[in-house]
């Protein structure tokens, strides 16, 4: 799964500690989603949403 992950914090000026700490994970969860080794839970996914305001579909797309 692909994802726009790290554009969005980046526009944000957040590191990945930043980025954790809003959504309640480790760092290292953070760079995981980023770089496509881990696909994120559902619920985690929701929240990601939530945290950017806008829809799932928006963040993370099929390969």
């Amino acid at each position: 799964m692909k994802n726009r992950l790290k554009v969005l914090r980046a526009e944000r000026n957040w590191s990945q500690a930043d980025l954790a700490e809003h959504l309640k994970v480790s760092r290292q969860s953070v760079n995981a989603i980023e770089t496509g080794k881990y696909d994120p839970s559902l619920p985690l996914a929701f929240r990601i949403a939530d945290l950017f305001d806008m829809p799932i579909e928006d963040i993370f797309q099929r390969d």
